[in-house]
């Protein structure tokens, strides 16, 4: 029977250790946390320091390198990427740069959509879930928290005043109705 070589196992630090022990923010020690997405490296220093990163890097395919483009950010060329969401414009300098551009469709849908009756600053804008579907928050996340399932109308409720109404697809067909709990203000037409 052969011996172990115990120099194999000797103390001396590999270069990614570093990397996945101390937090960048703080340097605190990065400990493995568990979420209801799974496994995440998180400071040890939670809740004052709230670094945490994903222990497998996402998925994310470059489809197309768009020619003429140019990050805001940081000046490299902009590409059509595919995620765990979909596709959508970004930075081809990622990780080091994460700039994202909004999707086509959400903003020509932008110029429609109501200002956000919550706080009135930011504009509401449609998002999608991480389950696919299409929902409409408040471009001024994460201050004002607020978002509708359905594609919110600016029309004000003449009950209860509320400054948008919601449009809702039913089998008898569209309604517009006050989004606001305990009113129960509802017509088919504006």
């Amino acid at each position: 029977m052969s011996k172990i070589d115990t120099t194999l196992f000797s103390a001396q630090e590999h270069a990614l250790d570093k990397e996945y022990r101390l937090c960048p923010e703080c340097g605190g020690t990065l400990v493995l946390r568990r979420s209801k997405h799974g496994l995440f490296l998180g400071c040890e220093n939670y809740p004052s320091c709230q670094y945490m990163r994903p222990l497998q890097q996402q998925n994310v395919q470059i489809e197309k390198t768009l020619e003429n483009s140019e990050c805001p950010e940081c000046g490299k060329p902009l590409a059509i990427k595919k995620g765990r969401f979909g596709l959508f414009i970004g930075c081809t300098a990622y990780p080091a740069c994460s700039h994202i551009e909004a999707n086509n469709p959400v903003v020509e849908e932008a110029s429609t959509l109501p200002h956000c009756p919550a706080c009135y600053l930011g504009q509401l804008q449609a998002k999608t879930s991480r389950y696919g579907k299409t929902f409409y928050a408040c471009s001024n996340y994460p201050k004002c928290k607020y978002a509708v399932n359905d594609k919110p109308v600016s029309h004000p409720c003449p009950i209860c005043g509320s400054a948008i109404l919601v449009e809702k697809r039913t089998r008898q067909g569209v309604r517009f109705c006050c989004p606001q709990k305990g009113c129960t203000y509802s017509c088919e037409s504006l």
